[in-house]
């Protein structure tokens, strides 16, 4: 007999992958002047966000689907505007890369997220140094080296953009970590688009206005709206598709789904961009950059079920102490409520040890804090 609910996770994880890929795949057809010739990285931007904007405000005011949250102007100022600010750092930097260097090379680059995440973690205080980690984080920086170095047409402007946007992602969740969380709150992806997005777009008409429409006004651009607003769409609903898989799966579900959905796209990429040449120097930095995000996946992991061990050997130690003392009456009260404050402590981490889709991450909740690329209205 067939079981239901795993069809759906397997469908939802496909639906995923494509969305994922495909976002990626039709933002760097957009941009490259060698298809559609649309060499405006920050316009596409806002075009994203205010689509995304504009659909969450129908679903929050007028359809109300979701309420928005309660949030102060002290909240709004201290907490959405920084985290907006690098979202919209981190969507014009990686989408800019799309003009100098190729979808394989990019996707190879987004191996060092890790690092990022762990570098801002340590510099904002979330995380401490530690040896095991730090190896790992030095075996993917290793291999991202060699896959550069490998790269046929290197470049160091799109590496730089590429880079940069990865570090600008990467303080965005530790920020909605340290900010948001500390402040109790909780943003779906319709509410994170509510309030994020439209602060996104007015962080970003600064750079337009002034790299941009200048340049708009002197080429020949040409807009098709069918274009766009398809383009726009498939970002919005991967937004969605990552909220469905996360409410399905578990961290290691999502991080195999993320990294087979890497080597899909870099094999699609080869196919549908001719001059996205690929060398054995590039596969072999590339496997050994993913060697160190699969055990630094797992060194996470792990660590989240020690967090949670605690809580599930509770009925053990109570036991043990009852035997000692002979008073379980008075040890199970301190020790129930001791348990349960860690109980939640330990799902909190386990939480904010996944790591989103960079491609798509807009969502905000602690369950995204730590998913390995990947993204929410994330343009790739």
């Amino acid at each position: 007999m067939i079981n239901k609910t795993l069809v759906l996770t397997y469908l939802y994880l496909l639906i995923y992958i494509l969305l994922s890929s495909g976002v990626i795949l039709y933002n760097k057809w957009v941009l490259s002047p060698k298809y559609f010739n649309f060499p405006l990285p920050i316009t596409l931007t806002m075009i994203h966000m205010g689509f995304s904007g504009a659909v969450a405000f129908l679903l929050v005011r007028v359809f109300k689907v979701v309420t928005p949250v309660k949030m102060s102007f002290e909240i709004y100022a201290t907490c959405v505007i920084p985290i907006s600010a690098f979202f919209a750092s981190s969507l014009w930097f990686g989408n800019t890369a799309y003009l100098h260097i190729s979808v394989a090379f990019i996707q190879m680059l987004k191996a060092l997220m890790p690092v990022a995440t762990f570098v801002m973690a340590i510099v904002c205080g979330t995380d401490k140094p530690r040896c095991d980690v730090f190896l790992n984080m030095l075996l993917v920086s290793v291999g991202v080296v060699i896959s550069s170095y490998g790269e046929i047409h290197f470049n160091v402007v799109g590496t730089l953009y590429q880079v940069t946007g990865i570090f600008a992602e990467a303080l965005r969740l530790v920020l909605t970590q340290v900010l948001l969380q500390k402040k109790g709150l909780t943003l779906n992806p319709i509410t994170s688009l509510y309030y994020i997005a439209p602060c996104s777009f007015v962080f970003l008409f600064v750079p337009w206005y002034l790299l941009e429409k200048p340049e708009m006004q002197v080429s020949q651009i040409q807009f098709n709206l069918w274009i766009f607003f398809s383009n726009a769409l498939c970002a919005l609903a991967l937004n969605f598709s990552i909220f469905l898989v996360i409410g399905r799966t578990g961290a290691v579900t999502i991080r195999v789904a993320g990294v087979l959905k890497d080597w899909i796209l870099i094999a699609l990429s080869t196919v549908i961009f001719p001059e996205s040449t690929i060398t054995g120097l590039n596969i072999i930095g590339y496997a050994i950059a993913l060697c160190g995000v699969v055990m630094y996946n797992y060194i996470k992991v792990k660590d989240v079920r020690a967090s949670q061990q605690p809580a599930e050997s509770l009925p053990e130690r109570i036991t043990k102490d009852w035997k000692l003392e002979k008073k379980s009456s008075d040890i199970f009260v301190p020790n129930n409520s001791s348990d349960s404050s860690r109980g939640g402590s330990g799902g909190n981490g386990a939480a904010s040890d996944l790591n989103v889709d960079v491609e798509a991450p807009l969502l905000s909740t602690s369950r995204l804090s730590h998913i390995g690329r990947t993204h929410l209205i994330r343009d790739p």
